[in-house]
């Protein structure tokens, strides 16, 4: 009894500092759109500087908020393979199993940009600052391929979710092929970065209030960069090659999601890996 009545005050906890959390990024969030931003713009001698300067400002926030829900016992994290994010002009590409993949991964790339939701633009509070980002609207056809080329032969690294839309858990990972068709196009190299959260939270489909019992925990693992010569030899046609980069994906995001999910149920073992950890 006594237990079950720990666990729901856990839980209620959690409930209550997930809806906290949401208030905190919506509201703080506008608040530095009109603030911080424009001020950074303004101060900044041209685009580039600005860019930068903005870039480096949300990298900050986003690891702000994550120390903020870490803070609050909603969820706790561990990072593999930190270092080879920091390479610049790589396309890295993750699954998409939660809400805030991406606050995440804006905080661990450094000099990122991003393919975000066209409804920003007519956001009046967040236009300004995801344009002064360089970040790229998501839309259809070569137009995005072409954008997405561009910014990564600018150095800049490149963040893509090719599913497109978070997972529903349970189901095979769904990849589209836009992402293969940016690397083919701009001939970058290819870093996975698999994303699990155990147990699933912030999910496709579920609520805010909708807390697991217990706390989430998140493991993010850089994988090995896919190198460009690997994927594009010219042996196939632009459509096959990236459908081939497509399920070479799809592939290595199963198999990593199922090795961290496997070994969380393992018994623990007496001298376990060392985690990397990340600094704010």
């Amino acid at each position: 009894m006594e237990s079950r009545l720990r666990g729901m005050l856990d839980r209620g906890s959690r409930r209550f500092g997930t809806g906290l959390s949401f208030v905190v990024f919506g509201v703080g969030g506008t608040l530095l759109s009109i603030t911080l931003f424009p001020v950074l713009r303004l101060i900044s001698p041209n685009r580039a500087v600005a860019q930068r300067r903005i870039n480096a400002a949300m990298r900050r926030v986003m690891g702000l908020f994550i120390w903020f829900m870490r803070s609050l016992g909603l969820l706790t994290y561990e990072l593999h393979g930190l270092e080879r994010l920091a390479r610049p002009g790589q396309l890295i590409v993750a699954n998409h199993p939660t809400l805030i993949d991406v606050v995440f991964l804006l905080w661990l790339i450094p000099e990122a940009g991003c393919v975000v939701k066209r409804a920003l633009w007519r956001n009046p509070a967040l236009r300004w600052p995801v344009i002064w980002a360089g970040y790229i609207p998501n839309s259809e056809g070569p137009e995005l391929v072409q954008d997405c080329a561009r910014l990564l032969e600018s150095g800049r690294s490149l963040l893509v979710f090719p599913e497109g839309t978070r997972t529903v858990p349970g189901q095979p990972l769904l990849l589209k092929r836009g992402a293969a068709q940016v690397a083919l196009a701009s001939r970058a190299d290819v870093l996975p970065v698999t994303i699990v959260c155990d147990p699933p939270f912030l999910t496709k489909g579920s609520h805010w209030y909708q807390v697991p019992a217990r706390r989430p925990h998140f493991t993010i693992t850089v994988g090995q960069p896919l190198p460009a010569q690997r994927y594009d030899s010219g042996a196939l046609s632009h459509p096959l090659a990236a459908r081939d980069l497509t399920a070479q994906l799809a592939t290595h995001f199963t198999r990593g999601i199922d090795a961290v999910l496997n070994a969380a149920r393992e018994p623990l073992v007496t001298n376990p890996p060392e985690v990397q950890s990340a600094r704010l």
